[in-house]
């Protein structure tokens, strides 16, 4: 029999390598099973080994004969009688009963075999371990999902008083020009849109030869001038943003790992994730067929960015990442640890107990992948784990971004960011949040 007859051996079998021959020798059967005699020295038989019926004792010896390098020799004429109690008196005469009754050599892995399945066993068990939701982690995701109920209204019915939409593009200046000029889906035709790839959805408004909005100036536009209104969507836009940063702190201040994370820790994690845990949250409301993120009765689509001073450089991907990880169609329950994985980053800058925050991050990134593995039925879930970890990637990449062009827009119009927006962006520490 070749070697992939031995891997056919049971788990308990090859795991076996203790040096008592007597193991088990008082094992019980079951009482709907008849006592099986061991055919080398009639002890109770559990199994077969090597390919015949024997007790664990001989088993082990047999597993240790061959793997003897000196030759058995009987003391007396090579005819002993093997039974329980004197098996131990020849090993020759006991080897070779074990090989009359047709246990094979070359089923007896070597220690190199024993420990490769040793360890294939392991792994198969800590899989199998892992795939069960513990009741800390059962705790944990109902924390974060109360949290993220109790902090995030996908219909908006909480996003009142805001200053107006204002969805024009007003000439101001030649960096404007450059702005309109810079973005490669500005005023293109729907028709020529890639099906292939997402890609923003196009301008209704006409641009001149310039790159500029045309339209006529009224009154209201020249009122708006007067005050500096370059950017006309971003008074607005920074409301939204300020809405769901407040959110954002809410559920992080509702979660027990990170209240008892130090307070300068705590603003850092804030600082550094509250973007993207803002475009998480934003993403439960996009919608991949219309490439538009519907708050309720109110409706934004990726211009309403550009309005607001935000370059391609960063729509471009942002754009891309929210098709991404819409199409993975997650549930709440995966929204809300993702979130809290974005928040307990230990590499943001101005962390200092980086190990505190590890280790919660761990505990987050295996609760999520315990989840995926019990709850998720359909085929591709083995692939969905590593799926949000890039999008969570990606986004990271653009978190700089993000904070480069909101002190560029700060500059270029002056008192429309919110403090709490600038405190976010903002390299220094603070105390505000």
């Amino acid at each position: 029999m070749t070697r992939k007859d031995a891997s056919m051996q049971t788990d308990f079998e090859e795991l076996n390598v203790h040096n008592e021959d007597d193991m088990d020798e008082d094992g019980k059967v079951t009482e709907d099973e008849e006592p099986k005699a061991c055919g080398v020295c009639g002890d109770l038989a559990k199994g077969y080994h090597f390919n015949a019926l024997t007790c664990e004792g001989c088993k082990g010896f047999f597993r240790r004969a061959i793997k003897r390098s000196s030759e058995l020799q009987c003391p007396f004429l090579n005819n002993c009688i093997i039974t329980k109690s004197n098996r131990r008196s020849c090993q020759a005469c006991r080897f070779q009963k074990c090989q009359a009754i047709g246990m094979r050599k070359e089923m007896v892995m070597s220690e190199e075999e024993v420990l490769q399945r040793r360890t294939r066993i392991r792994r198969r068990k800590m899989h199998q371990a892992s795939a069960q939701i513990s009741p800390q982690q059962e705790q944990l995701i109902q924390e974060l999902v109360r949290g993220h109920r109790n902090t995030f209204d996908s219909g908006f019915s909480r996003f009142t008083g805001f200053r107006p939409m204002d969805r024009d593009l007003l000439e101001e200046h030649e960096h404007e020009s450059h702005l309109v000029t810079s973005c490669p889906f500005f005023g293109q035709p729907a028709a020529e849109e890639s099906q292939s790839e997402p890609a923003a959805p196009t301008h209704s408004l006409s641009c001149s030869s310039s790159g500029l909005c045309e339209s006529s100036e009224t009154l209201e536009d020249r009122k708006r001038k007067e005050r500096g209104f370059i950017f006309t969507f971003l008074p607005h836009l920074v409301d939204l943003s300020t809405y769901m940063i407040q959110d954002v702190i809410r559920f992080s201040k509702s979660l027990q790992d990170f209240r008892t994370v130090i307070i300068e820790d705590q603003i850092s994690l804030l600082k550094g994730a509250a973007f993207e845990m803002m475009q998480i949250r934003f993403n439960i409301v996009f919608d991949t067929a219309t490439n538009q993120w519907k708050c309720g009765n109110i409706i934004y689509c990726i211009h309403d960015a550009f309005r607001a001073g935000f370059q391609p450089f960063l729509l471009d991907p942002l754009f891309k990442f929210h098709h991404t990880l819409r199409k993975l169609d997650l549930q709440e329950e995966e929204y809300a640890l993702i979130q809290a994985l974005s928040l307990f980053s230990p590499d943001r800058a101005g962390v200092q107990e980086h190990q505190v925050i590890d280790k919660i991050h761990e505990k987050l990134a295996l609760a999520l992948k315990t989840w995926i593995d019990c709850k998720r039925t359909d085929p591709g879930k083995r692939l969905l784990y590593p799926k949000i970890i890039a999008c969570l990637t990606e986004l990271r990449s653009m978190t700089e971004e993000y904070s480069k062009q909101i002190l560029q827009i700060q500059d270029i119009q002056p008192d429309t960011i919110s403090p709490l927006l600038m405190e976010v962006v903002s390299k220094n520490p603070c105390n505000d949040f």
